[in-house]
């Protein structure tokens, strides 16, 4: 099918400058090379685009992409041209001598990647289609694929005109790619664009380089100042679940002096690409946005992502948090949760005359709540969502970057699992708290006001009853039904505890530690001063900056000091185009400023060629998630100390512990390698003392000749011996 001697990894390196494939694009390019249809779910950020991009200039022909936006599409074409790459789109945007133009270039093959949204394929009087016949189209890519399926969590009733592809196109190979769908999204996509016998990727939706937090919402717009307050240079978007709010708090923020302005649905065009531009070019710093904004902004350097309003599901969580840190930089992800959000959203996911529908979307909004209630790893709540494996603490959410305080709840745990009890394990959460509270409401029947049980918890106030019955049921001594009005029912370990058995702890309060991130060597002179000539460069290609070189491009410069060409060939994200024709004006500030400094290049300390990925796949092709751990692991095979993983990776040096802990574990390294051999029963004996679930009391106990890298070893170390 394709007739070029070139192959997938000389392409990389040429038109997009990376000496590597990520996740699984490799094997996705193969496939396609192979005239194979694909369905790929990857997280955002993950690479999603080159899976198509890639195979687009390996083969002879036209690739057609299908994009719902835009914005989208003029990202990508900007993209794909500065890299060298003859791409376009068709929209309503364009005038007709623009439209004739890219036709008359097509007919020419002179266009490698053209980008269409689905109406314009299959529109009421489109002669489009026919004309794509006449061309040599060679394969179609479907982005935002979840579109199509009424059970994803955006679907567009446009994409169904999508359906017919095979048909007008049976020989074509389809590549269907997403970054959210659960299984019966997936299948419904299959279904939808008859794909034929397609091989299906699915990449680990772990973004190991954002930092999640939830914050009980009080007094949002302070907590909001608060953190911006730090983050005044970076980029970020805010999500509000109303038009009118998005308005009232880009003025707000604009009134504190940030850089922030509006975008929702209801504005007019030519406001919403005013702003949408103005935020790509970083002359707006922030964006405040209902989720009309984002889909498929390619924004490598959004650093946070805020919802001061809570998400419908976490599938739009995810994907929007997802925004942020694209390049692979540490980003963060805040959400403010209030359970009055909660409530008023029960009522905007309840579809008249859908009972169906309504309950999966009830379903998908309980599911959001847990999660804002977690009192465990809120990464291994959302690994587990997408049915992902992922058997430790991340180590980089709030919930693992804090200690908590216990208390004795056991009466508290006996006074909710009475009501369960007495209320015949027939009612959900709301029932069972305005019954515990003596609720004087009409809707508490009048048998169950003569209950005993009635009002026995009138001292605690509702929120709070909600906190401990959440963790009552993380902990397994509630559940509930998994149904669109969840009842709570006992479990097997409820009698031991009503019977005075069994003690009961619940969270009292958490205080969060600081992150002891490495923070990485770079120049930050040079980079203020790269990142001028970058914003130079773009304006001249009147393009937004990052589509020149990302913000992870910058700090490798800024890091490793390339003096010449060759040298900064070994950047990522310096492919032969981009190479050619900025190399020499990123190469002048940084002699001048090493010239200044008395500095020389670096370049030898950036490992060249790293060690390849292990990649391990279950038989249904979906990376395990150890995957995160394995990189850390051939990192210090490869000789490099924790900081220097840590630098590299983004993540915090507490992390990459963690993950070398599990291979001392696995009895793969020698805990001698961390821990000298006459600490190990010093550390050992506090650890039977006062147990692991909390390394401060330890740490404390042993004292400043200890580390917690040490205490981690060892920890590992004693449970290889328990296994």
């Amino acid at each position: 099918m394709h007739t070029t001697v070139m192959t997938p990894i000389q392409a990389l390196q040429k038109y997009f400058g990376y000496s590597e494939f990520r996740h699984q694009q490799e094997a996705i390019i193969q496939h396609i090379l192979n005239g194979q249809d694909v369905l790929t779910l990857m997280p955002t950020g993950g690479g999603k685009s080159l899976c198509y991009q890639l195979p687009a200039m390996l083969m002879d022909g036209l690739t057609i992409v299908i994009s719902p936006l835009i914005a989208l599409m003029k990202d990508q074409v900007d993209s794909l041209n500065v890299n060298g790459i003859p791409a376009a789109f068709l929209n309503s945007t364009q005038s007709p001598d623009e439209q004739q133009h890219i036709t008359d270039q097509l007919k020419k093959n002179k266009i490698k990647l053209l980008y269409l949204a689905p109406e314009r394929l299959f529109g009421q009087g489109s002669n489009l289609i026919a004309f794509l016949k006449s061309l040599p189209v060679c394969l179609i890519a479907i982005d935002e694929a979840h579109c199509i399926s009424q059970w994803g969590h955006d679907f567009r009733p446009e994409y169904l005109m999508l359906a017919g592809l095979k048909r007008e196109f049976p020989k074509i190979p389809v590549i269907a790619l997403t970054a959210t769908a659960d299984n019966l999204t997936r299948k419904d996509i299959l279904e939808k664009l008859d794909l034929r016998n397609p091989a299906e990727f699915v990449s680990s939706f772990n973004r190991a380089n954002i930092t999640y937090r939830v914050l009980p919402k009080k007094n949002s717009f302070n907590q909001l100042l608060a953190f911006l307050d730090a983050r005044k240079e970076d980029s970020g978007i805010i999500y509000c679940l109303s038009r009118k709010s998005t308005e009232e708090l880009a003025g707000d923020l604009k009134s504190e002096g940030f850089l922030a302005e509006a975008y929702h649905a209801g504005m007019d065009n030519a406001t919403k690409a005013r702003n949408q531009e103005a935020f790509l070019r970083d002359d707006v710093k922030i964006i405040v946005a209902t989720i009309a904004f984002g889909m498929g902004i390619n924004k490598s350097n959004v650093r946070y992502v805020v919802h001061v309003d809570l998400p419908k599901n976490i599938e739009g969580y995810y994907q929007e948090t997802g925004r942020a840190g694209r390049d692979g930089l540490p980003s963060d992800a805040l959400l403010l949760y209030s359970y009055a959000d909660a409530n008023k959203l029960q009522r905007f996911a309840r579809i008249e005359g859908n009972e169906d529908q309504s309950a999966i979307m009830l379903k998908k909004l309980d599911d959001m709540v847990k999660y804002c209630q977690l009192q465990t790893c809120r990464r291994l709540y959302l690994m587990r969502y997408f049915d992902e494996d992922f058997s430790d603490n991340c180590g980089s959410c709030d919930i693992c970057l804090s200690e908590f305080d216990k208390f004795d709840a056991t009466l508290i745990a006996q006074k909710a699992l009475s009501a369960v009890f007495r209320l015949n394990e027939r009612f959900g959460s709301n029932y069972v708290i305005d019954f515990l509270r003596g609720s004087r409401s009409e809707k508490i029947r009048d048998e169950h006001k003569q209950l005993k049980t009635y009002g026995i918890g009138a001292d605690i106030s509702k929120p709070e009853w909600h906190r401990y019955l959440r963790e009552l049921v993380t902990l397994g001594y509630l559940s509930t039904t998994d149904d669109a009005y969840p009842v709570l029912k006992l479990t097997g370990k409820s009698n031991s505890v009503l019977k005075g058995q069994e003690k009961v702890e619940l969270i009292a309060s958490q205080t969060t530690e600081e992150r002891q991130q490495e923070a990485i060597p770079y120049e930050a002179g040079l980079l203020s001063e790269l990142r001028l000539t970058r914003r130079d460069i773009a304006i001249n290609q009147n393009v937004p900056a990052y589509i020149i070189l990302s913000d992870a491009a910058l700090m490798e410069m800024a890091t490793y000091l390339p003096q010449t060409l060759d040298e900064l060939r070994l950047v990522s994200g310096f492919g032969e185009i981009k190479l050619a024709r900025y190399g020499r004006e990123f190469l002048t500030p940084i002699k001048n400023y090493c010239i200044k400094h008395g500095l020389s290049s670096r370049i030898k300390q950036k490992s060249i060629r790293r060690e390849r990925k292990v990649q391990r796949e279950s038989p249904n092709g979906k990376l395990r998630s150890s995957d995160t751990k394995i990189e850390t692991f051939n990192l210090y095979r490869s000789g490099k100390t924790v900081s220097e993983i840590a630098a590299e990776r983004g993540l915090a040096a507490t992390t990459i512990e963690g993950h070398l802990s599990y291979f001392v574990q696995m009895g793969e390294i020698d805990v001698l390698e961390f821990v000298k051999e006459e600490k190990i029963p010093v550390i050992k004996d506090a650890i039977e003392s006062y147990g692991y679930e909390r390394l401060s009391p330890l740490k404390e106990v042993l004292g400043d000749n200890y580390s917690y890298g040490e205490i981690r070893a060892v920890i590992g170390w004693m449970n290889r011996n328990i296994n």
